[in-house]
């Protein structure tokens, strides 16, 4: 059944809310709690009767079904003292006060899904990763600015680059109905492609291609494959963003390449490296849009996972940002790249929002806008509709690890930590040395007041993070809620070491004296974090509950108030 009201829609067998055309990120729960409301819209329920409705068999406080309400109530846009589609009545329960229409649901149009692998080398020997990986990049792009596709991004498919990877294993994998993959070479000027989409449920070839150009043709053999791709999924996309160009230099392009192969290592010298290619590919193309992007995410990632000094990286990253939406404003990530920005160094939280609205307006499939909006949520204590964000773009990217653990960190951050633990393990399972996962998994098992198995996932991640001072400063408030003074003292003896050469976020000093309950030095060094705007101070302050016994700390409130993050 589709339940209408207002410009809302319920469709009840694909669980989806629909706002226009639009999905609207929901979680099962709140799902769960609107579905029934509209279902009942002609009578008041009752707590009791929700409760019993959206947990059965489980026993939970009033308190989960009033921040499901309130969730609810933030995602239909209601504002305080706007009831239009929620009452409370007092002493008894709730009503959904809109008119509901109902019919039955009628066949909508039709979304595709469909994975780009890695193309592979017609001879191993001459292997040109960067254009293999860029061939892919290129094709996704052009191929995600269409509502009827959902394309899964780089960062899902870029581990499919063994030479035998058989592509509907691999489109099993990534849960798609359809894969694109095929060979490449390039020889001196020449440029060889052979492409194939097959369908994933049996295995059959949907068409199959092959091109043999100029390397300065390379645009319009994207632009064919494109175009037959489209025709053989039998969809009415706009030609016109199939056959979207960002730059017509060759050379500008292969910099371009060369820039997002080194920024997919996601090691900070790699990272490092991939700028100067894209400052290299700007010199010759001053109007190439996505090497500006290419930048800004590039300098987004360094302080938050490699202790850069936010003062040193996200000026460039806005800068880059900027410019790059300034000559091609429809850019969906760059909006979202453009909202790190604005929530982890200028605190302009209503200006993050506005931000990653423009981002799902221009494309709702685009899991790096859904990530960066799960990560703002958070921060603003909206836990639920994190979640929700975080598991839309774990949908859209399966097996992206930093978009996994995310949605993990928002799990933990709502208090699901069951949950939490499941998708923390399960991304560890994808690859066991992705730090970032295993600092989060130890804060789930410090939650759940597993010491032990939390002191072992610290050190894992510091083992794997590459240098990050993050992991030593969670082993040293871990060991200082052990009341193991000596060996907190020992983390903090070495994050000064490392702070004597390089910059180490004070925020990491403050961990270990809130662990060591020294309010002096924790309060002192959150206000150094404070004054250089430490980005894992906006990242984690009021989303970790580590820092929930502080709430009642006047300096600690006072430090939130300047932030912007309480009244």
């Amino acid at each position: 059944m589709i339940y209408s009201f207002d410009n809302y829609q319920i469709d009840t067998s694909k669980r989806v809310l629909l706002q226009g055309s639009e999905t609207v990120p929901l979680t099962a729960r709140i799902f769960d709690t609107l579905l029934y409301l509209v279902q009942h819209h002609d009578q008041v329920v009752t707590k009791e009767e929700l409760l019993r409705a959206i947990w059965p068999n489980v026993v939970v406080e009033e308190n989960n079904l009033t921040q499901s309400i309130s969730a609810l109530r933030r995602l239909l846009g209601e504002r305080k003292g706007d009831n239009r589609f929620i009452v409370t009545v007092a002493g008894h329960g709730y009503r959904f006060a809109a008119p509901v229409r109902i019919s039955e649901a009628a066949e909508r149009e039709a979304v595709t899904t469909i994975a780009v692998l890695p193309f592979k080398p017609l001879v191993t020997k001459d292997r040109d990763e960067a254009l293999e990986l860029g061939m892919a990049d290129a094709l996704i792009l052009r191929l995600s600015d269409n509502r009827q596709l959902i394309v899964r991004p780089i960062t899902s498919v870029r581990r499919f680059t063994s030479l035998d990877q058989d592509a509907q294993s691999a489109g099993r994998e990534l849960g798609v109905e359809s894969v694109l993959d095929g060979s490449i070479q390039r020889s001196a000027n020449r440029i060889r492609v052979n492409a194939r989409l097959t369908n994933v449920a049996d295995g059959k070839s949907l068409w199959t291609g092959t091109f043999d150009e100029d390397f300065t043709d390379v645009f319009t053999v994207q632009d064919a494959i494109s175009e037959r791709v489209a025709s053989a999924l039998k969809l009415t996309l706009n030609k016109d963003t199939l056959t979207r160009r960002f730059t017509v230099n060759t050379h500008a392009y292969e910099l371009y390449l060369q820039g997002r192969y080194h920024w997919n290592r996601l090691i900070p010298s790699e990272v490092y490296k991939s700028v100067e290619y894209y400052k290299r590919a700007i010199e010759i193309d001053p109007d190439y849009a996505l090497a500006y992007t290419g930048i800004a995410i590039a300098h987004i990632s360094l302080p938050i996972s490699a202790d850069v000094r936010p003062s040193d990286s996200f000026p460039q990253a806005k800068a880059a940002a900027l410019k790059g939406l300034s000559l091609d404003e429809t850019l969906a990530d760059a909006h979202a790249y453009l909202a790190f920005v604005k929530f982890w160094f200028d605190w302009d939280w209503t200006g993050a929002e506005s931000e990653l609205k423009r981002a799902l307006d221009l494309n709702p499939n685009s899991a790096e806008a859904h990530r960066a909006y799960g990560l703002l949520l958070s921060l603003l204590q909206r836990f639920d509709e994190a979640v929700a964000h975080g598991t839309r773009a774990r949908e859209l990217d399966p097996l992206a690890l930093i978009t996994r653990a995310n949605e993990g960190m928002f799990l933990f951050y709502a208090g699901h930590l069951e949950e939490a633990e499941e998708r923390l393990q399960s991304t560890l399972e994808l690859e066991p040395n992705f730090w970032v996962a295993s600092l989060a998994l130890g804060k789930v098992f410090l939650q759940q007041g597993k010491h032990d198995a939390a002191l072992e996932a610290f050190s894992k991640a510091r083992d794997f993070s590459g240098g990050s001072s993050q992991p030593i400063a969670m082993l040293g408030f871990t060991f200082g809620l052990m009341n193991d003074r000596a060996r907190a003292h020992e983390a903090l003896q070495e994050l000064e070491s490392l702070a004597a050469n390089r910059y180490v976020p004070p925020y990491n000093f403050a961990a270990i004296f809130h662990g060591l309950n020294d309010r002096a030095k924790l309060f002192e060094w959150l206000e150094r974090a404070y004054e250089g705007r430490d980005v894992l101070l906006s990242a984690f302050i009021t989303s970790e509950p580590f820092w929930q016994p502080l709430m009642n700390d006047p300096r600690f409130r006072s430090l939130l108030k300047r932030m912007n993050l309480t009244k």
